[in-house]
């Protein structure tokens, strides 16, 4: 059995106007670069986009915003896009700011079957506002509901052909919460192996997640932020 999908292009085709898609990476790190720009070639439209921020002006989810293909963005942070500002600003975007950790959690508690959970963080803020309240141990914790993708995009280092995926470094960020929360995930990898390649003692995303393998054919790599020390 193989998961090898034919083309990026017939892959996002899963992905329909007003859909919400979970996105990995972390900046420009572990960004599925590929799936993005076909899902913007496709033009899909009225998104929620849930991802830890929305990429630069001119790469990775800001090509969606460019395109001013995503309704709302449930982000940690989005202070390197300048569209992002603007649209918001515009009243053209719908922006949520969830604290970081409360982010990856609810990503992971959806891959999880879970459907919420009480946290403290963001207790007293207008995070809060509007959410249910309990005390745990004298300590105040307000109720977060978990994430759950119409589709998920992740980018891995190596896939075998079944679907199990290995992240690299910092690359693995949110991506393996990812995978899990979306009801399709859509992976694309640097290396294709056979399945019995990878060790099982080092695999991240077991199979079982994953619909759609795809190997991307370049990677930018861009550096988002580029600090020289004066000489």
């Amino acid at each position: 059995m193989t998961k090898l999908a034919t083309s990026f292009k017939e892959s996002v085709r899963k992905i329909k106007d007003g859909d919400t898609v979970i996105a990995g990476g972390f900046g420009l790190s572990g960004i599925p670069e590929n799936a993005i720009m076909a899902l913007a070639e496709q033009g899909t439209k009225d998104l929620t986009i849930v991802s830890n921020n929305c990429g630069v002006d001119d790469w990775g989810l800001g090509l969606l915003l460019q395109n001013r293909q995503i309704k709302k963005m449930i982000a940690s942070y989005v202070g390197e896009n300048k569209t992002l500002e603007s649209q918001y600003l515009n009243g053209e975007l719908e922006v949520e700011l969830v604290p970081q950790g409360t982010l990856a959690e609810r990503i992971r508690a959806g891959g999880a079957g879970i459907p919420g959970f009480y946290t403290p963080t963001g207790v007293g803020t207008p995070i809060a506002e509007g959410k249910e309240y309990k005390e745990f141990n004298g300590k105040t914790c307000l109720l977060e509901e978990a994430i759950v993708g119409d589709v998920a995009l992740v980018k891995a280092w190596k896939g075998d052909t079944y679907g199990n995926l290995i992240y690299r470094r910092t690359a693995r960020n949110f991506n393996p919460l990812v995978a899990a929360a979306g009801k399709y995930t859509i992976a694309e990898v640097e290396e294709v192996v056979e399945v019995g390649d990878l060790d099982p003692n080092y695999i991240h995303t077991p199979s079982i997640y994953v619909q759609d393998l795809l190997k991307g054919e370049t990677y930018e790599k861009r550096i988002e932020k580029l600090t020289v020390r004066e000489a």
